[in-house]
């Protein structure tokens, strides 16, 4: 069943620890949360994305040469400086919507400029936020799983039990997420900040007994290694990628910390220590081929191994979490645009709005993630099937920054092009070589994408489809308010509020009250909610207030869509306007729909039933308004869709 409340979505990242970036915070402490906010998951890359890579390019424990590992270093080291610095940090920090990133709010920026192309930008959003739940899910896997196997260098007698104390761990961070993540994440900083001095210093003294590692610097290195290794080359530039995963999460996070605290971090703090790290694992598999089996824990001496294995499980931890809450805040953006059905949203903190808590993601990501760990067993294993979502994911932000920059900075269609072609040509080399993974792993996230993609697909078709076949049964507001006005029913003491999605049309509940109570209450609000194509409606524009006739008027609530819409608040905001609001002597009535499929639809007949199935997993439009459940009186109608 679905209620006849939302208006439809326009034609139409994402870490959530902090709420909007408020230029009273301090840069020191929006600094330090972005490091360990949005640095969380790239700054654990080092775990695995080096050793993957010489591995790829056909090195092994013992046998791996001095070429591959420099030519590999310059690939790592180059995709870090084009693919992060110049497309994220310089140029897609600047195209932010009201100060909010990441891929579904820059589909709303795109889409409010494109016109007649805003379905394709809709797909191109669709596509993207998909393969976003694909990568959250793969990242506590191969992070935290990674961290543990780390312990295996301490005594290989721990081995067996990597696995289960891996799933340990991450079902102990699933569990407390309903908690909220305010008190920790305050702590998430200053952990990031001593992961990235430990891991650059440790790398210092490898360097330094071989200098000539720092010739990896030179791009003509990765230039060379490419064209001298033909399908080697290519398959090897899929690992390379796995150093540059977590990008997305520097636009994502933009409206949290603000552009100037993520590039000053990134480039004083994070790009430097990454840096460093990987010329110093280069330099110590120059030394001893045999330390591929894993150069990063073998960088510390012995009696560090056990401490940085629990600094590295915390900063995976970290990663994991940062992940796991944008995949919280990409689902209530998604459900404000009208890309899925209402889900139950928990509020976990009362200062901060970006706090949020969504039960039926947090089981489906635990599911998720324990599978994967259990039929994967290895990072190396997961490592195969995580570049392909974080590419899809690049290639697809690449692809509406061209758009934005076109309509929305104005520039010319050949300038944007000529910017931007450099890095999603690149992102479509990247992408083309995970996708030769797809048989090693690589369907996991296309698989979990896809299935993603096709429920958005039908949750929006759907809606707009029930939306235009109901707003033909429905009989004009204006014609039903001058027959009233003109033949009073009996009134009762009171304002009764009715929610509709189309103001212009008569409500359901309304209508159905008429015929079975015939009364009518003193004062009747027509209130309807509308999700901007903004991440925020500031409250001057939250309340748009309209006298219909001395008994009738029309409200319109406005929420961004990285907002979560509360009714009684807002209405209380109409006070200004001359609405004496009473929650108390005031009745809100909801239409409540039972959907069958037609005869005939626009929709395959499969895609009605699963339109139907997701329609009966919406929240409640009570508990998703905020509206006090004992003045809800709720009408029910039976509609074939």
């Amino acid at each position: 069943m679905t209620s006849d409340v939302v208006v439809p979505a326009p034609e139409t990242a994402v870490g959530d620890f902090h709420a909007h970036a408020h230029s009273t915070a301090g840069f020191k402490a929006l600094l330090l949360g972005s490091i360990g906010v949005v640095y969380g998951d790239i700054g654990t890359s080092p775990l695995y994305a080096f050793r993957e890579a010489v591995m790829a390019a056909g090195g092994s424990p013992g046998t791996v040469t001095s070429q591959a590992v420099l030519g590999v270093l310059s690939l790592v080291l180059w995709a870090l400086i084009i693919v992060v610095t110049l497309k994220y940090v310089l140029i897609l920090l600047r195209a932010d919507n009201n100060g909010e990133g990441g891929t579904l709010a820059l589909m709303a920026l795109a889409q409010r400029a494109a016109g007649s192309d805003a379905g394709k930008i809709v797909l191109l959003g669709i596509v993207g936020g998909a393969l976003f739940y694909g990568d959250a899910v793969i990242t506590p896997a191969v992070s935290v799983l990674s961290a543990i196997e780390g312990m295996t260098i301490v005594t290989a007698a721990f081995e067996p039990y990597v696995v289960a104390l891996t799933v340990v761990i991450l079902l102990a961070l699933f569990a407390v997420q309903s908690r909220g993540t305010a008190r920790v994440a305050t702590f998430f900083g200053p952990i990031m900040c001593v992961w990235f001095a430990v891991i650059a210093i440790a790398a210092i003294s490898p360097i330094v007994q071989h200098p000539e590692v720092v010739l990896a610097l030179n791009p003509l290195y990765a230039v060379s290694f490419i064209l001298h290794h033909g399908i080697i080359g290519f398959v090897t530039l899929g690992a390379v990628f796995l150093a540059v995963t977590g990008a997305e999460a520097l636009y994502a996070d933009l409206g949290h910390f603000g552009k100037r605290p993520i590039q000053t971090a990134w480039l004083l703090i994070v790009l430097p220590s990454l840096a460093v790290n990987y010329l110093g694992q280069g330099a110590l598999v120059l030394e001893n081929p045999k330390t591929l089996e894993n150069p990063f824990f073998l960088m510390f001496p012995n009696w560090a191994l056990f401490p940085m294995v629990v600094l590295a499980v915390m900063a995976a931890v970290i990663a994991s979490q940062a992940v796991i809450t944008g995949a919280y805040s990409l689902t209530r953006q998604a459900i404000q645009l009208g890309l899925m059905p209402r889900f139950e949203i928990r509020h976990t903190s009362e200062s901060h709005s970006g706090q949020i808590y969504i039960p039926r993601i947090n089981m489906l990501l635990s599911i998720g993630v324990v599978l994967l760990i259990v039929l994967f067993r290895l990072s190396s294993a997961l490592a195969s099937a995580y570049g392909i979502a974080v590419t899809g994911t690049m290639v697809v932000t690449a692809m509406m920054g061209v758009f934005v920059i076109w309509r929305v900075w104005r520039w010319s269609p050949f300038a944007a092009a000529a910017l931007i072609a450099p890095f999603l040509f690149i992102d479509l080399i990247f992408l083309a070589a995970n996708l030769l993974k797809v048989f090693e792993g690589g369907w996991v996230p296309l698989a979990l994408g896809g299935v993603v993609m096709l429920l958005m697909y039908t949750w929006r078709r759907g809606s707009r489809l029930l939306f235009e076949k109901s707003r033909k049964l429905e009989f004009p507001l204006a014609d039903l308010v001058a027959m009233l006005e003109k033949r009073p029913p009996q009134r009762v003491p009171g304002t009764a509020v009715f929610l509709t999605s189309d103001p212009t049309s008569a409500p359901t509940a309304l209508m159905h009250s008429l015929k079975h109570y015939k009364v009518l209450h003193e004062k009747n609000v027509i209130l309807t909610i509308e999700i901007a194509p903004t991440p925020r409606v500031d409250l001057s524009e939250r309340v748009k207030l309209e006298q219909i006739s001395a008994t009738f008027s029309k409200v319109t609530l406005r929420f961004g869509f990285m907002e979560s819409p509360n009714v009684p608040k807002a209405l209380a905001i109409a006070r200004k306007l001359g609405w004496q609001f009473d929650i108390m002597s005031t009745s809100f009535f909801l239409s409540r729909r039972a959907l069958k499929p037609a005869a005939h639809s626009g929709m395959p007949r499969w895609q009605d039933h699963l339109f139907i199935a997701l329609s009966r997993t919406a929240n409640d439009a009570t508990d998703y308004f905020q509206i006090p459940s004992g003045r809800v009186v709720e009408v029910g109608t039976q509609v074939t869709v």
